[in-house]
């Protein structure tokens, strides 16, 4: 089995979001697509593998948020089979209410940021629930519901190894800080605290995380996601208690994440970087409505 990280170069910036190609012999399989914006850096990559697009049949997306599913339909409408969480599946065949949604968050910067995201013929997505086998060009996946970040979230697991989607937060190559990307709706403390559990329960030697890339301190790096859990909504709580505008909120929230992360060796660069992987507002926002959905 081989696993070959590709870099999107999302927003030009390389180590922002990860595409994964695997083999075994046979054909490929990707694993996630990224958004419809990187499609042209996803096509490279692949060709400096030798693979076309003809070539992939199977796609597995982690979940349908923009960054990671945001090309799948292009894929299917090329005659890949998409494999994905039940609870997105319809998003990935009618995509209006995704795109309509992300367009109130980023308006007149949807083409920039995502491209255009295309519908994928029903019948080349494939709904996979917990507990699924994906048996695909010599490959055995095995899907897990892995909410908390999102309920439509799966990690695939691959041997002893998985690919964890935002499961697992983000790592950027180059420092030891794991960002949480804690986006509304659906960001929940106490379930992403049970799919950290089970995550550990996979005695997994590696994961790869679509932000960004493999790491084998698989243990030590959940126990910090976890305790990240606690730090982030304690902080973002305090500073919504505090009564803040808005953008002096995001700020202090802003400065909160940069110096943590300097603390775990990020430089400048390196912070910018995990920034656009992870809007802070995407986190701030999300937390806020947990807590206010927490006191209802």
């Amino acid at each position: 089995m081989n696993v070959e990280v590709l870099d999107l170069e999302y927003r030009d910036t390389p180590h922002t979001i990860a595409a994964f190609l695997v083999s075994a012999g046979r054909g490929p399989v990707l694993v996630e697509t990224g958004p419809a914006s990187t499609l042209p850096a996803l096509e490279r990559r692949l060709k400096e593998h030798g693979v076309t697009v003809g070539d992939v049949r199977h796609v597995l997306v982690t979940h349908i948020h923009l960054d990671h599913a945001g090309a799948a339909g292009w894929w299917a409408a090329r005659g890949a089979q998409v494999y994905v969480h039940g609870r997105g599946a319809p998003h990935l065949i009618d995509p209006s209410r995704l795109v309509a949604s992300a367009t109130r968050i980023y308006g007149d910067r949807m083409d920039m940021l995502w491209g255009t995201v295309t519908p994928a013929p029903a019948e080349r997505v494939t709904v996979v629930e917990d507990g699924d086998a994906i048996e695909v060009e010599g490959l055995r996946f095995t899907a897990l519901d892995t909410p908390g970040h999102a309920r439509h979230h799966h990690v695939y697991r691959l041997e002893d190894i998985a690919f964890t989607g935002d499961a697992a937060g983000i790592r950027i190559p180059g420092s030891g800080w794991i960002d949480l990307p804690a986006p509304p709706p659906e960001f929940d403390l106490e379930v992403w605290k049970q799919t950290l559990a089970r995550l550990r329960a996979e005695k997994l030697t590696a994961i790869y995380r679509t932000h960004f890339g493999p790491s084998t301190e698989v243990s030590a790096e959940l126990d910090r996601v976890e305790a990240l859990l606690d730090e982030t909504v304690e902080t973002i709580g305090a500073l919504e208690a505090r009564k803040l505008e808005r953008p002096a909120m995001l700020a202090a929230y802003r400065e909160w994440v940069a110096e943590q992360a300097r603390a775990d060796g990020a430089g400048e660069d390196t912070i910018r970087t995990y920034e656009i992987a992870n809007p802070r507002d995407m986190s701030v926002d999300g937390v806020i409505r947990y807590l206010n959905r927490r006191e209802r």
